[in-house]
């Protein structure tokens, strides 16, 4: 099974690139999905989160609101390191578990999408890396009506981030997203051609 890791900076196009990935016979497993099965409440990740962070963290239904932790962790670099250290083991070990599963189903290609793929060392679990980058004018103008964050939030995140520069530097591909829909299309598909098929059609 080719394994793809998908990376890239908030607000540059990964989850639609994922999407596109899976319209080409992909299977997508999403690092924030990850996530959320890891914060199940009063599992062991919940606990240490918020024994870390205060039970201020919590919403009424006992889940973590990951936007007001989002808020703690963006604005201090120790604060992300910990939380980082809390999750990232966990999250790899539910990524190794799934890729596990999708080989032994027989699936040709799956794809791991996280932002953070080289910081918690998710690399070491994909056979190749692709990235995608935006100008940050266009990530700010994308997230401002996406989520509704105010720009000064998104620039603190986007600096809590490894450089878009580093992650090109260490990718085996790099999908730039700063035209339409229809240029990303082309973008992927023409990357999909040149790097995945031949290699099924081999296996």
């Amino acid at each position: 099974m080719l394994v793809i890791g998908l990376t890239g900076g908030i607000g540059t196009g990964k989850t639609e690139v994922s999407r596109l990935l899976e319209q080409l016979g992909a299977t997508v497993i999403n690092a924030d999905q990850v996530g959320h099965e890891a914060y199940t409440p009063h599992s062991e990740a919940w606990q240490e989160v918020v024994r870390t962070f205060g039970e201020d963290i919590l919403q009424e239904n006992g889940e973590i609101d990951r936007r007001k932790l989002g808020g703690i962790v963006f604005a201090d670099p120790g604060q992300l390191a910990t939380l980082n250290g809390i999750m990232h083991p966990r999250m790899a070990a539910i990524v190794k578990d799934k890729l596990g599963v999708l080989e032994i189903q027989g699936n040709d290609v799956a794809v791991v999408e996280a932002a953070v793929l080289f910081e918690a060392g998710w690399d070491a679990l994909v056979g190749e890396v692709w990235t995608t980058e935006s100008l940050s004018e266009k990530v700010v103008e994308r997230l401002q009506q996406r989520n509704g964050f105010a720009p000064e939030e998104i620039r603190k995140r986007i600096a809590s981030q490894m450089p878009s520069e580093e992650r090109a530097r260490r990718a085996d591909e790099v999908i730039s997203n700063d035209g339409g829909l229809e240029d990303l299309e082309t973008a992927v598909r023409e990357v999909w051609k040149r790097r995945v098929e031949g290699r099924i059609e081999r296996t």
